[in-house]
Order: structure tokens, then sequence, then C-alpha cells
């Protein structure tokens, strides 16, 4: 069973008042992904510029 298919299990017995909490909670996670996420995919595209030439790909080749 994934773990997806554990947790729509798990809200079959979550009390309806504490619904509000478990989706306040849920949202949250959401949000912190992806504010971790933004700055990574934008200093990637902004270096891959630098990153991807073929002096590049020579100094890293023995590595």
């Amino acid at each position: 069973m994934s773990k997806r298919e554990l947790i729509a299990r798990e809200l079959d017995h979550i009390p309806e008042q504490d619904l509000d909490k478990l989706l306040a909670f849920l949202r949250s996670l959401k949000d912190v992904n992806a504010e971790t996420a933004m700055p990574a995919l934008a200093a990637e595209s902004s270096l891959a510029k630098d990153w991807l030439t073929p002096e590049e790909d020579t100094a890293w080749a023995n590595l």
C-alpha cells in the first residue's frame, strides 16, 4: 500500500474539528517546499550559461 493510500485511510479516523489544522499543516508543507525550490531553480538557470561550456566539461572530465 502506498503512503498516499495510508494517509487517505487515516483521514477517515481524524475528527472533523482537526481537519482544519491538518489542512493548514499540509498547505504549510507545500509552501515550504515551493520556497526552498525556487532559489535553486533560479540559480540553476542563471549559472547554466557558465557551467555548460566546453571549457567546464574539460575541467571536470577527470573527476
